[in-house]
């Protein structure tokens, strides 16, 4: 939200620095993003205090030599009114009027020599004003545009300021960056400060801060019309959707600009101007917070006639009927979600409350007559509609942060009083104020030992009563506590802890003192599995991967990405944990996989690198029958491609491209470094490409899964890898693995004596897995057979129909003494024979 300290000082006195104001909001919870400045030292354009001045028109008459200029006379302080050559077509209507001082229009004038930005070309560029002739005229000072001044990109006319009874006072000759010179501070505003989404929400904050009195908008409305008693009947079917409901009726509203000083305002806190209803709704709701809607009263009284000619309108809030559709004023028809609060009469709907108003219903600019509604809504159910229908109203941030229904009578004869004052309108006598739902006080109990124990702060309680009542709540102090009653715009507090917070803000986070622990410390006890869940981490990132963080939440849609097409039905009947009220519809339900997070990832990824090897350590939530909480599980995944090493312009490694055995090697890393002596076999898995797939074995308990993803699985989710170049993943049950690595385990001193190495290579059934035959060579082999590694595959023509050869590195050793050939000779056959009588294995020559 931006905030403009001139207007912030409607409300607060401001005697702090720019950067100082800032400060002293960011140590008290409102983070100031960024300072924005206009006019003033240390703007990138700052408006010369004695060449960039306030000017008076008096007269505009046409050009003698020119059409499309008029020579303006202005009065700007000096001795003499200065003319000035202006091409600005905003003052044409003035031509041949004559003196035209007494309808008090003001506009800044820049004398030569002025630095200004470049009203007719882009990207910021600046000019310095130099005298010139214009059509056989001197002109040596210009009337100046918002884009001029680097206010806007508006260079459609010169800004004129109409002087009247609301505006600020406008004095000739007085430097603009006195009069519009402003810093504007850009606030975060996160949930728990929805009370400041509003200038006088924050002005209420500094006040606190700075200890000052603040000043509270007008909100007493002169009221001359017919009385509105029997002309606007409000009910509602959901009190608790729209517990307040405010409407007045305003008559002889001239649609024209809002004055100046408005739209100045609206411009630097990001809105643009529109006209003076819209404006002054708009300029409501940054001021106060409270959002307003304005209804054409006629178009309703019309639709009143055919329902009820003589009684009055009947404005009703409810839900939607099934199929039920409706425009906004965005031209757009949306189908209304079955909980989202409607604004209706007995004809159908009206607008979408708190969100967005109807096209049929809204202002045109015929509208002389308003109906201007002021209302409280749940800002649950808002928060709710407005993700469902992907809203991202000035209205809906507000409302779906909470906006107490006190605000809604204040926020309505606020607008009220301004369309009277400056719509030229009549406020009818009367206010409708249906109020069925009114909210009860906030209040808590505060006990002096747990502020302290909670803040550290030693404060009296006459001391926390003051630090809370400069945030006008309202303190009892008693012998023992305090007794607190929230003012209305606290939503946020709801018991002593959020008290706590309030007295350490006000006391100054900075200020609080540092202090050692006085209690003895606990007893410290190790956590396990977290240790084992934190060792993986540390091999997984020393083997040369890069952790990843992903999103809990998913959609139904993203991880049915894992399914090759033709196994989309083993997605059917999946159940998910989904979310009552999701931050948007593609993250509306709990993941159930964690490897689609991962690739979800390396996509993003995928765009920029050339090799990825990532892998996430985290939770899935799987829906329990009968239990209110899923069951959460842990899972590790793993995704490497792209190429096995960076480019190297000696010998070319930059084009070999990771494969399934650079995947295999760092989960065989991963196991031996946790001690289990797992096996892979090959498995199907409609995640991957068939035949290219192995689960992970420990005994007969399966781990996981991992092998190059499936080609669909692959294009699914936009992985841009090259054609050749293969995805693999593994998705493992990290929280089965944590439960199986032991807690101790043996081990023994490195043998001084030689080991000898033999290759061995068998023919066997083409059946039998590589991992089954290794680990038959292990238990044949004896305590002194200490490695087995495979690394030969055979199946020519050479080989018998249905075999195929195996070969095998074996290393022998023992740990007293030197083997001698024919310790190894009579291993080795003890070996073959073995496996001959277990696999019908023989030796190939």
């Amino acid at each position: 939200m931006r905030v403009p300290l001139l207007w912030l000082r409607d409300y607060v006195d401001v005697d702090l620095s720019v950067n100082e104001v800032a400060d002293l909001l960011t140590n008290a919870g409102l983070e100031v993003k960024e300072t924005i400045l206009f006019g003033i030292p240390g703007a990138d354009l700052e408006w010369d205090r004695e060449k960039i001045l306030l000017s008076h028109i008096l007269r505009v008459e046409k050009h003698p030599d020119a059409d499309r200029l008029v020579l303006a006379m202005v009065d700007y302080g000096a001795a003499e009114p200065k003319t000035v050559v202006t091409g600005a077509p905003n003052l044409f209507q003035y031509i041949g009027q004559g003196d035209i001082g007494s309808q008090k229009l003001y506009s800044p004038l820049a004398l030569e020599g002025s630095v200004l930005y470049d009203g007719h070309k882009e990207g910021g560029a600046k000019l310095k004003l130099r005298g010139r002739e214009l059509r056989g005229i001197y002109n040596d000072a210009m009337l100046c545009s918002e884009k001029e001044l680097g206010i806007s990109d508006d260079h459609e006319g010169i800004i004129i300021m109409e002087r009247d009874a609301w505006s600020p006072e406008y004095r000739t000759g007085v430097p603009m960056q006195d009069l519009l010179g402003d810093a504007v501070l850009e606030i975060d505003i996160i949930p728990n400060i929805a009370r400041c989404a509003s200038i006088v929400g924050v002005a209420r904050e500094y006040a606190a801060l700075t200890n000052q009195p603040l000043r509270y908008p007008d909100y007493e409305v002169i009221m001359e019309g017919p009385d509105t008693a029997d002309r606007v009947r409000l009910t509602t079917d959901r009190p608790d959707l729209n517990p307040r409901f405010v409407g007045m009726i305003i008559t002889g509203v001239e649609q024209k600009p809002s004055p100046y000083w408005m739209q100045y305002r609206l411009r630097l806190a990001g809105q643009r101007p529109i006209n003076v209803v819209v404006d002054i709704s708009n300029y409501v709701m940054l001021e106060m917070g409270q959002p307003t809607h304005c209804f054409d009263f006629d178009f309703l009284r019309q639709r009143a006639d055919e329902y009820d000619p003589q009684g009055p309108i009947h404005i009703h809030t409810r839900l939607p009927e099934a199929g039920e559709t409706l425009t906004t004023l965005d031209g757009i028809e949306h189908k209304l979600p079955e909980f989202t609060i409607l604004v209706t009469d007995p004809i159908g709907n009206l607008s979408i409350g708190g969100i967005m108003g109807g096209e049929n219903s809204e202002i045109k600019p015929e509208t002389t007559n308003v109906l201007l509604e002021g209302a409280a809504w749940n800002f649950i159910n808002i928060r709710k509609s407005a993700t469902q229908m992907g809203f991202q109203t000035d209205a809906a941030f507000r409302f779906s942060r909470g906006v107490h229904p006190s605000q809604a009578l204040l926020g309505t004869k606020r607008a009220a009083e301004l369309m009277r004052r400056l719509a030229g309108s009549t406020v009818a006598k009367g206010v409708i104020d249906y109020y069925p739902n009114p909210p009860e006080p906030v209040r808590v109990e505060l006990d002096p030992d747990y502020a302290c124990c909670l803040s550290g702060l030693d404060l009296s309680l006459d001391e926390m009563a003051a630090l809370l009542r400069r945030l006008e709540f309202e303190v009892t102090v008693t012998a023992d506590r305090l007794t607190i009653i929230a003012p209305d715009h606290r939503m946020d507090i709801e018991g002593p802890h959020d008290l706590v917070e309030e007295i350490c803000r006000m006391y100054g986070y900075d200020n609080i003192p540092s202090t050692v622990m006085a209690d003895t410390l606990p007893p410290q006890r190790g956590n396990p599995e977290l240790e084992r869940e934190e060792a993986v981490r540390d091999i997984m990132v020393q083997m040369g991967l890069q952790e990843v963080i992903s999103y809990r939440l998913t959609s139904i849609e993203r991880e049915a990405k894992l399914i090759a097409a033709d196994d989309a039905a083993a997605t059917s009947g999946r159940d998910y944990i989904t979310i009552t009220n999701p931050i948007s519809t593609d993250r509306c339900v709990m993941r159930r996989s964690l490897l689609s997070s991962v690739l979800e990832a390396g996509a993003s990824n995928s765009r920029y690198q050339h090799q990825i090897a990532i892998f996430e350590i985290g939770d899935i939530y799987l829906p329990q029958a009968g239990a209110e909480l899923p069951k959460e599980w842990t899972r590790l995944a793993v995704l490497m491609t792209g190429r096995r090493h960076p480019h190297f312009w000696q010998d070319g490694k930059g084009a070999e491209a990771m494969d399934f055995f650079d995947l295999k090697g760092v989960l065989e890393s991963l196991f031996a470094k946790l001690h289990l002596p797992v096996r892979f076999i090959g498995t199907d898995h409609p995640t991957f490409r068939p035949g290219r797939a192995a689960k992970v074995m420990l005994g007969n308990k399966a781990l996981g899964v991992l092998g190059e993803l499936h080609p669909a699985v692959k294009e699914g989710y936009d992985l841009r890898i090259e054609v050749e170049q293969a995805v693999l993943a593994a998705d493992l049950d990290l929280q089965s693995i944590l439960a199986e690595v032991p807690e101790s385990y043996a081990y023994e001193p490195v043998s001084v004596y030689p080991a000898i190495h033999e290759d061995l290579a068998l023919v066997v059934d083409q059946h039998l897995q590589a991992a089954e035959i290794e680990e038959a060579l292990y238990n044949f082999g004896g305590i002194l057979l200490k490695k087995v590694a495979h690394f030969d595959f055979y199946d020519g023509e050479q080989i018998p129909k249905g075999k195929k050869s195996l070969a095998y590195h074996l290393i022998f050793q023992a740990p007293n003494r030197t083997l001698t050939d024919k310790d190894v000779m009579k291993l080795r056959e003890r070996i073959i024979q073995k496996m001959a009588q277990k696999y019908g294995a023989k030796l190939r020559e």
